[in-house]
């Protein structure tokens, strides 16, 4: 029986206040409507701010079917009882922006894992040495095949065969592709790619407009000079 009368007690106070609460209500429906759709515009911000935050670019760097190859050639100088070398890099690289927001392509890095042997040369091979700045290239990446000569357009540097100018802006789905061309001022010592079996492990790096860094771990083959200037007569010269 006393466990009967606290229940009715407690149902009764319940009601008491949901009746107090209707009332209150009635009385200030203005103030209620108020509340409603303030807190309504203040969801959806939220909601905005939350959406924006997630849209974020994304970029995936692949190396297509073109000139890319790294070449470390002599340039006839001595620093001390050192030869001087100079190292030139080329990529025909694509770059695709999967991400969920547009961006531009604000910088691009090249980083390789130096010369070494022994127990230092493991230090290096763990390491990577960064070219962080692209170098102008003075002609046009081109190769001929049976008598035909294919033109490949810069990814930064104004090609000297395209009327338009360098787009790097990406939308979402959209990618860009051209040549990158890196040279390494004249080095002596072991300051030059590790080569192995004929190929070089390389470490792309690629900066969105928002400060971010995407990566990706190639290996492109080494050239000589002979080579690489096949495909442009005027490798290796930029920093002359």
């Amino acid at each position: 029986m006393a466990s009967v009368m606290r229940f009715d007690l407690a149902l009764a106070e319940v009601l008491g206040i949901l009746a107090k609460g209707a009332k209150w209500s009635n009385e200030n429906q203005g103030v209620v409507a108020i509340a409603i759709f303030l807190v309504t515009i203040a969801l959806g911000w939220l909601s905005g701010i939350f959406a924006a935050l997630r849209r974020k670019p994304k970029f995936k760097l692949t190396i297509i079917p073109g000139p890319t190859f790294c070449c470390t050639f002599f340039v006839g100088k001595r620093y001390q009882d050192y030869d001087l070398h100079r190292t030139g890099i080329a990529l025909y690289l694509n770059i695709l922006n999967i991400g969920s927001a547009p961006s531009s392509i604000e910088n691009i890095a090249v980083g390789y894992h130096r010369h070494g042997k022994r127990l230092v040369g493991l230090l290096y091979t763990l390491s990577w040495h960064w070219l962080n700045d692209q170098v102008v290239a003075l002609v046009d990446f081109k190769r001929e095949i049976q008598g035909q000569i294919t033109l490949y357009p810069f990814l930064i540097q104004q090609s000297s065969f395209a009327k338009s100018t360098v787009n790097t802006y990406l939308e979402v789905g959209r990618s860009r592709n051209g040549m990158v061309y890196f040279e390494q001022a004249n080095s002596w010592g072991n300051l030059y790619p590790a080569v192995n079996k004929g190929s070089v492990r390389l470490k792309i790096a690629v900066q969105d407009v928002l400060g971010k860094w995407w990566y990706r771990k190639f290996k492109v083959p080494s050239f000589s000079l002979e080579e690489a200037r096949k495909f442009n007569p005027a490798f290796g010269k930029s920093l002359d």
